[in-house]
């Protein structure tokens, strides 16, 4: 129900209105832009031509700085990327690459002195033997001495590895006992496999320096494995383990000296010949005989060369133990070389004279 005089409901109090103020404390009504700009972003009173070229071409610039930088990194990724992996045209060599050639080089020229002062007085200066078998055949470097089994020789020994409990091959991983860590084994296995096109500088195993010889120049040597060599289809596989030359054990039978026959001897022993001159009656037959004494068993034999040791005058059976008279003659007089083939290093090697 409502009363007369609105519609206001009956029963509730009527709501004044509030009171108008004066116009002079009505506050101004505030622009909008106030709360998007600064007034001095808005002030652009003093903004002249001079000035507004002026912040274009800063922006200008700003521009071209940015672009130059971006053409700099660019120009250095790709110079970086050629260095290294190389340049295809002119077949230049990637960084890495030569990084690991210059590494392997290195550990040549290390695992040379470790050979030396540790493989080579069974093996050989030259890796053609001795008490221990031949490591520069290339019929062995071809296939069967690979990385993989020169260090499983080196790390547990030969007789693991063959399963011979008389191999004299010890053990030389510092990991089962031995005198060499796992660096110097990889060099060893890296100078055994060496190419022989490669020439390698000698160098003093205490300091690294270049060794000088007495002409002024730094000695060099040379790898072992010919990098072109592939074995005939029909050769027969190198033996997994050495065993020695089973195939000289019995050499074929000497001729029947004649009698009263001057016959000359000689031993060998801890890969040496016992004599370093013979002397032989010219124009006639002699002999010479010889006994190998080498233990393990290890083949040798006496042939007769040229003094420069170029030509094979005599070419005798080898012995892997024992003993054998060889026939000799009749030679000129003249001064020759008596060496042994398997081993052909000074130890073994003598002077004959035929007067």
């Amino acid at each position: 129900m409502t009363d007369q005089t609105g519609d206001r409901p009956e029963g509730r109090p009527e709501r004044p209105l509030p009171a108008r103020r004066p116009a002079s404390e009505v506050e101004p009504t505030r622009s909008a832009d106030r709360f998007t700009a600064s007034r001095q972003t808005r002030a652009i009173g003093g903004l002249t031509s001079e000035r507004a070229a002026k912040i274009v071409r800063q922006s200008g610039d700003a521009r071209w700085v940015a672009f130059l930088g971006v053409v700099i990194v660019a120009l250095f990724v790709i110079v970086y990327y050629f260095y290294e992996l190389g340049v295809p045209i002119i077949n230049t060599t990637p960084r890495l690459q030569a990084q690991d050639d210059l590494q392997q080089v290195t550990a040549v020229e290390r695992g040379y002195n470790l050979y030396e002062a540790n493989c080579a007085r069974c093996h050989g200066v030259n890796g053609e033997g001795g008490i221990g078998p031949v490591l520069n055949d290339q019929s062995k470097l071809f296939s069967h001495l690979s990385e993989q089994y020169l260090r499983n020789v080196l790390t547990v020994g030969g007789r693991y590895v063959c399963g011979d409990a008389k191999s004299v091959m010890p053990v030389w991983a510092e990991s089962n006992g031995g005198p060499l860590n796992y660096i110097q084994i990889d060099d060893i296995i890296a100078f055994i496999r060496a190419p022989s096109t490669q020439e390698y500088t000698r160098r003093t195993p205490e300091f690294n320096e270049p060794i000088i010889g007495a002409d002024g120049k730094v000695l060099t040597f040379k790898g072992w494995r010919d990098e072109s060599f592939k074995p005939d289809p029909s050769a027969t596989p190198v033996p997994a383990c050495y065993k020695g030359d089973q195939g000289s054990a019995t050499p074929a039978p000497q001729p029947t000296l004649p009698p009263g026959a001057t016959i000359l001897e000689l031993t060998a022993e801890n890969i040496a010949f016992d004599k370093k001159e013979l002397t032989a009656p010219a124009g006639v037959v002699f002999g010479i005989r010889f006994v190998n004494n080498d233990l393990p068993p290890i083949d040798h034999d006496v042939d007769i060369r040229s003094t420069d040791g170029a030509e094979v005058l005599v070419d005798n059976a080898k012995i892997l133990q024992g003993e054998i008279t060889y026939t000799m003659g009749p030679l000129e007089a003249g001064t020759y070389t008596f060496i042994c083939s398997v081993h052909p290093i000074p130890s073994m090697t003598g002077t004959l004279t035929v007067e």
